[in-house]
């Protein structure tokens, strides 16, 4: 490791060091895109399940679950590892979780006797990807220069959106699509579907290599693994009973929890409701989808500069605003090309508000908090997750109409924008 990949106090880590933890996020979003949204989660839900809404409540089951453990676990790992120095090694731990469950996926054979293991291994592969993120967006701080926060985090954020697109892609164009797929799979045991799962591992494991290999790590404390677990228990109990010291990462964490409700409320129903308002078929859906990737990827590089210009709060700010407007025009739009236009603005804005969110939470913990910071930010991510999608199909079977159910996701988006008023965000030289 040269002297420039070395980790300094706001000075970043070096240029491979920065592209290697950038390349991270290239890696890790196959698992979402393919797994949880598109290929794989489609395939249970139709071909393994007694039936298609048995599966899907089954699967969201298991989904939500996952989520729970994440929320529940993640702010005492951080606190252990902040007490332990390291966290490469926790990233690594749960990054191969993550990489041998979901190859095990290919294990799943379409058949009812299949649901259960299917389950279990999504279940486990989602905590571990999750696990993954507060491990490595822990690290941006010590990766990224103080001035370029903001870029560096949104370069990120549109290599992941970029990555999990370059998947999906390949998983169409090469398996599933295709007459005859290639290696010979065979189509009647679903082999060209199920093939997914190893190719969104090994996708993972390459490019997920270079950070392990190249980018820094803090400095290990020395404390046990016991002794780091007793300390970060403490240390977690002496946060929470000091949480009048930090209001200002509270009060962010509100609004955080709140927007990115309604934003993950519009991935979570967005496909439903354009099947059902629009009567748009798969393949229309599987388009909008990659044209939302391709957009939510150019706002979050376009706006990394403003980030680091006029701050992430600000910054966070003008992109709930305008996922407000898109989300009001797609509830109004009559015809599909409007809600592709409106959709795809949306994506601009989408992208953004998760970067420039990740960037604020790392200007806001204090160094010595940082994984414990992040497993919050976590939990805030993931504690309501569900609040959202049942609101909107309450507020949908109450006035018996799917504009007027998703349109709470404007209230998500409205709310949050307040909460987030007071935070103050302190300027680069301010730590």
């Amino acid at each position: 490791m040269t002297p420039g990949d070395r980790p300094g106090a706001g000075g970043g880590a070096g240029r491979r060091a920065i592209a290697a933890w950038c390349l991270y996020d290239w890696a890790n979003s196959g698992f979402p895109t393919v797994v949880i949204t598109f290929v794989f989660s489609a395939y249970v839900t139709k071909y393994v399940a007694e039936s298609a809404t048995l599966g899907i409540a089954q699967w969201g089951t298991a989904i939500s679950l996952s989520a729970l453990t994440v929320a529940m676990l993640s702010p005492l790992l951080g606190a252990i590892a902040d007490n332990r120095g390291r966290r490469k090694p926790w990233l690594f731990a749960f990054t191969g979780l993550c990489i041998l469950t979901t190859f095990g996926l290919w294990t799943i054979e379409p058949e009812p006797t299949s649901l259960v293991p299917a389950l279990v291994l999504v279940a486990l592969s989602n905590a571990a990807f999750e696990f993954c993120q507060v491990f490595y967006n822990a690290m941006l701080p010590d990766v990224a220069p103080r001035h370029m926060l903001g870029r560096i985090s949104g370069w990120a954020w549109s290599c992941g959106y970029y990555g999990g697109l370059a998947v999906l892609i390949i998983c169409l164009l090469v398996f599933a699509l295709p007459e005859e797929p290639v290696f010979g799979l065979d189509k009647q045991s679903f082999e060209h579907l199920r093939i997914t799962g190893p190719l969104v591992a090994l996708w993972f494991a390459l490019f997920a290599l270079p950070l392990f290999l190249v980018t820094p790590d803090r400095p290990a404390s020395g404390v046990g693994l016991w002794q780091g677990a007793q300390q970060g228990i403490a240390t977690l109990i002496r946060t929470v009973r000091q949480l009048r010291r930090y209001r200002n990462i509270a009060r962010y964490l509100l609004a955080r929890m709140v927007y990115t409700d309604g934003l993950n409320t519009v991935f979570v129903v967005g496909g439903a409701y354009a099947a059902n308002t629009f009567g748009m078929e798969f393949a229309e859906i599987l388009t909008f989808g990659i044209l939302l990737n391709v957009t939510a990827g150019l706002g979050a590089f376009g706006f990394a500069w403003l980030d680091d210009w006029i701050g992430s709060k600000r910054t966070i700010m003008i992109a709930i605003a305008g996922l407000t407007l898109c989300a009001g025009a797609i509830l109004m739009v009559e015809s599909k090309l409007w809600f592709y236009i409106a959709g795809c603005v949306l994506g601009v804005f989408a992208g953004p508000a998760q970067a420039a969110s990740r960037t604020l939470m790392a200007r806001l913990a204090p160094p010595e908090l940082l994984t414990e910071m992040f497993g919050l930010y976590a939990f805030s991510g993931k504690a309501t997750a569900f609040i959202g999608p049942a609101l909107v199909g309450w507020v949908t079977l109450w006035s018996d109409s799917q504009r007027v159910g998703m349109a709470t996701i404007l209230a998500f988006f409205v709310t949050g924008f307040v909460l987030l008023l007071p935070v103050r965000e302190p300027s680069d030289d301010a730590r």
